[in-house]
């Protein structure tokens, strides 16, 4: 629990009020990343849900996405921003790197996070429109899991980073462990206690197959560019996944 604790408190801004001490083995908090995306996505669900009860379904899209970055202090979109500015400035790996620790906004960097953030809601507004807003659910959850996979055998370039504390650390067992409580989470809310609305369970487990080949794909792109992973580069993964998360799941269910 205390491990967990961690973990959340690191990934998110959701204040918790407890001395919880230093953890020599951090890393193995990895295992967690998935049910912190959860809780991330439990409280978006609510809060569309008692949205929808006061606003149209648009604006309701709008303030999923909202409550989505306030709950990480933006850190994931940061790096969404940084990776784009740097990757595709065409320089070479030691400027891309300096590029990432800057703090300006680029010209690539705005554009990635206006189309990340519209598309955003755009898919979330057409799963709200056919009563599927389920699918926000678990949107953070199987995000978090795949970016287990970019930590798994991979490395840093940099000596010292955020990232480096689990860059290369997740496991085999970590992963697997990860993946059986997913499926458990998805199938057990799906049927039982939501019930919800055209449920698809093999969709989802389809779509996640989908996100890891993703990840793998755009690993390799990223060790092509600065042979290593960094914590920008753990981020924009998060949210790449979100997105193709969302989109192929709607291809899966309505095309």
């Amino acid at each position: 629990m205390k491990r967990f604790l961690l973990t959340l408190q690191f990934l998110t801004k959701i204040p918790i009020k407890y001395n919880l001490g230093f953890d020599e083995e951090f890393y193995k908090g990895i295992v967690y990343f998935p049910l912190v995306g959860f809780v991330v996505g439990l409280i978006a669900y609510f809060v569309g849900l008692l949205s929808l009860n006061i606003f149209p379904a648009l604006v309701t899209s709008v303030l999923i996405v909202l409550v989505e970055v306030l709950l990480t202090g933006g850190l994931h979109i940061d790096g969404l921003g940084d990776t784009f500015d740097a990757l595709y400035s065409y320089r070479n790996k030691e400027k891309m790197l300096e590029i990432m620790k800057d703090s300006r906004l680029g010209t690539n960097s705005l554009l990635a996070i206006v189309f990340l953030v519209l598309l955003k809601v755009a898919f979330i507004h057409s799963f709200i429109v056919e009563n599927m807003l389920w699918a926000v659910l678990f949107m953070p959850m199987v995000s978090r899991f795949a970016v287990m996979w970019i930590l798994y055998k991979t490395e840093s370039p940099r000596e010292k980073g955020m990232g480096n504390v689990f860059i290369g650390k997740a496991t085999i067992t970590m992963i697997g462990t990860a993946m059986i409580y997913c499926i458990a989470i998805i199938f057990t809310l799906g049927k039982w206690v939501f019930l919800l609305n055209r449920f698809d369970f093999l969709g989802i487990i389809f779509t996640i197959a989908v996100v890891f080949v993703f990840v793998e794909i755009f690993k390799r792109h990223v060790y092509s560019k600065i042979d290593g992973i960094t914590g920008d580069i753990l981020g924009c993964t998060i949210e790449l996944s979100e997105i193709f998360y969302i989109i192929f799941l709607y291809i899966f269910l309505f095309l």
